[in-house]
């Protein structure tokens, strides 16, 4: 494959993965939107039940991507025997994960809620929300090992759509179910509360889930019978799962990690942590562009291993990462252009806030760079059957260095919001080393020998 076609089939792939990752987001904010004239408790309650949710679907989502690597392998080799064993093991897979997370959420919301909130007015709330919201996680088992099955096969645009679907339908029946509607004097329906958002949510995931099945029904190319559960299955599940369960505790430790920044940054003064606060969503929308190229260059490699066109993978791989650093460029001089309009964006907030803005926006400009290197480094490591690896030096750089650093400079030295948020970009500079010298190594050893081990079949 030439560079150019290279690129091309990247970028056919990319765009609607990022735009994927912009619907996602934008689905919690307008919840947050539809739930706000309730109040505050409302308002809270849902935050901490769609926080506990949200790194449920962050682990799933990671098991599916592991899932499309292979995927995505099986569609390179042209093999539906090995695809539809893939496809049915990361299923498996998947869904077993949703069942034991449902039944830990069902024995155990109680400590769970008291562990994240010692308000007791929100107590019954977040339960009954949490309550409701918890069969999301069954419904998106199934949606996201579908979507790694259609994005493997170059098809992003149909998850795409079963977002633009689902989005709209989210947004109006939520609302209803919880402001309510009055049609006549004798015919109205009161409203359920917070609670109507859970039930919305669901509802259009489950609308989302029969337009991605009704797709896979619909189109000849995918022919996925259920397989027999013999030795030989149960040797193609363990195999997958003992590749993809990396790239799952990659991404747990990597939340648990953003969650424990966001708990140092809470201990800085207060106009320190809003600032940081509001630019975290800016941060994690731009990411969204660098993560697409960097999935679609995954997807594209994994392929070519699968069909053991292996020639060209060194060049391939420099021409991903030399975009996914263009990329985040240009992301970089966006959040340069929002460092001199945050006042507009953002207007009467504090004097002190905006000098910790200020302070801080050489940081959030110059992290995108460094992040985005990291980023397409890991998806291809992965893609060469290195999830192992990549943990390691996610784990190292994270846990045992810049987390603990952050805690020292914000706890013990009582440093200030600059020092404390260049830790973000300082984890990332870490691992950029470990990175690039796994990439050179993996690659320089890579042969037909290796590709045929990445194989289950």
């Amino acid at each position: 494959m030439s560079t150019q076609s290279y690129v091309k089939k990247n970028f056919s792939l990319a765009w609607p993965l990022a735009l994927n990752g912009l619907l996602m987001q934008s689905m919690l904010m307008i919840d947050t939107f539809v739930v706000s004239p309730l109040g505050e408790i409302p308002l809270a309650s849902m935050g901490i039940a769609t926080t506990i949710i949200a790194a449920i679907l962050g682990i799933q989502m990671a098991l599916a991507n592991g899932t499309q690597l292979v995927l995505s392998r099986a569609v390179g080799a042209g093999n539906n025997l090995s695809l539809t064993k893939a496809f049915w093991s990361g299923l498996l897979i998947n869904c077993s994960a949703a069942l034991l997370f449902w039944v830990l959420l069902t024995l155990f919301d109680r400590p769970l809620i008291n562990a994240l909130t010692d308000n007791v007015l929100l107590h019954q709330e977040v339960k009954d929300y949490l309550g409701i919201c918890k069969y999301i996680v069954l419904y998106t088992a199934l949606t996201q090992v579908m979507i790694a099955l259609f994005n493997s096969l170059g098809k992003t645009q149909i998850p795409f759509k079963g977002y633009l679907i689902e989005l709209p339908i989210n947004a109006v029946v939520s609302y209803l179910l919880i402001h309510g509607v009055e049609f006549s004097a004798s015919l109205s329906y009161a409203g359920m509360g917070v609670q109507g958002a859970a039930v919305g949510s669901i509802i259009a995931i489950i609308l989302r889930l029969c337009y991605l099945a009704l797709i896979m029904k619909l189109n000849r190319e995918i022919q996925l019978p259920k397989p027999k559960f013999d030795g030989m299955m149960l040797r193609n599940i363990q195999q997958h799962f003992i590749e993809i369960f990396p790239v799952a505790a990659n991404v747990t430790i990597l939340l648990i990690g953003a969650t424990i920044y966001q708990l140092l940054y809470a201990q800085l003064a207060l106009h320190a942590y809003v600032a940081i606060t509001l630019m975290m969503p800016w941060i994690r929308a731009g990411t969204q562009f660098i993560a697409a190229w960097s999935h679609s260059s995954a997807i594209t490699i994994s392929q070519a291993i699968g069909s053991r066109k292996i020639d060209d993978l060194s060049k391939n791989v420099d021409t991903s990462i030399d975009i996914a650093v263009g990329i985040s460029l240009i992301v970089a001089v966006i959040f340069a252009g929002i460092s001199v309009v945050i006042a507009d964006i953002y207007p009467e907030l504090d004097e002190q806030t905006y000098q910790a803005l200020a302070i801080i926006a050489p940081l959030y400009i110059f992290l995108p760079l460094v992040r985005g290197y990291n980023t397409v480094h890991g998806n291809i490591l992965r893609a060469l059957g290195k999830t192992t690896a990549v943990f390691k030096i996610n784990f190292t750089g994270q846990w045992l260095i810049s987390i603990p650093l952050c805690a020292l400079i914000i706890i013990g030295l009582d440093g200030s919001v600059f020092w404390a948020f260049a830790i973000q970009p300082f984890e990332e500079i870490v691992k950029a080393l470990p990175f690039r010298q796994l990439a050179r190594k993996s690659l320089k050893e890579f042969d037909q020998e290796k590709a045929q081990k990445l194989m289950y079949d």
